[in-house]
């Protein structure tokens, strides 16, 4: 049995904290792991934005209910899941999430979670584990699946070196850069071939 494992923010919705910071006027909060890949580096920094423009999780909760899924994310997902099962791996937090993956059919969604005070306040996140893509990988490995991967971000690569396939999915170009050992694909369409040639199937689009 072969696995998809995708990424979420960039690969199939838009950038929460993007989205946050052109909402808010922050530039500072535009930063992803397409720019900072120490992940804890780029959170504490996050935090500490939110902290100093006394922002919380209800600011955030209230751009995210305006977002939608990137332009056939639905249609790909439900694509893939007629022929693999589907897993997103993602360092967003279950406390953004929820109305996106409602958008996206609830595929299984493995991320993290926030530790936010009474007042909304956002004091503190809590990694599910250490590099949680790639563990993912290989648990999936113990239990005898082959793993399909797909991601755009430098948080991404450990995930798509881990599986026994991986691909670049509308990356940057320093990412794709510094990872050439990954094919790099653009659009769904693309993708949806990449997995069709990553697979040990036959498989048809």
């Amino acid at each position: 049995m072969e696995l998809a494992c995708l990424d979420l923010e960039g690969v199939l919705i838009p950038e929460i904290w993007i989205a946050f910071a052109e909402q808010t006027g922050i530039e500072e909060l535009k930063a992803t792991t397409r720019d900072i890949p120490d992940y804890d580096v780029l959170m504490r920094q996050r935090l500490a934005i939110l902290e100093q423009h006394k922002l919380g999780l209800n600011e955030i909760q209230a751009v995210i209910a305006q977002l939608k899924p990137l332009d056939g994310a639905a249609d790909f997902v439900g694509w893939l899941r007629e022929r693999f099962q589907v897993v997103i791996l993602s360092d967003t937090f279950y406390e953004f999430a929820q109305p996106l993956m409602r958008q996206l059919g609830f595929p299984t969604l493995f991320c993290h979670r926030l530790e936010v005070a009474e007042d909304g306040r956002v004091v503190n996140y809590h990694l599910r584990q250490k590099d949680p893509k790639r563990a993912s990988i290989q648990a999936f490995h113990s239990l005898n699946y082959r793993c399909i991967a797909a991601g755009d971000s430098y948080n991404d690569t450990t995930m798509l070196a881990e599986a026994d396939a991986g691909i670049l999915y509308n990356a940057p170009e320093n990412v794709i850069a510094e990872f050439p050992q990954f094919p790099s694909v653009r659009g769904y369409d693309e993708l949806r071939q990449a997995f069709i040639n990553a697979s040990n199937r036959e498989l048809t689009l």
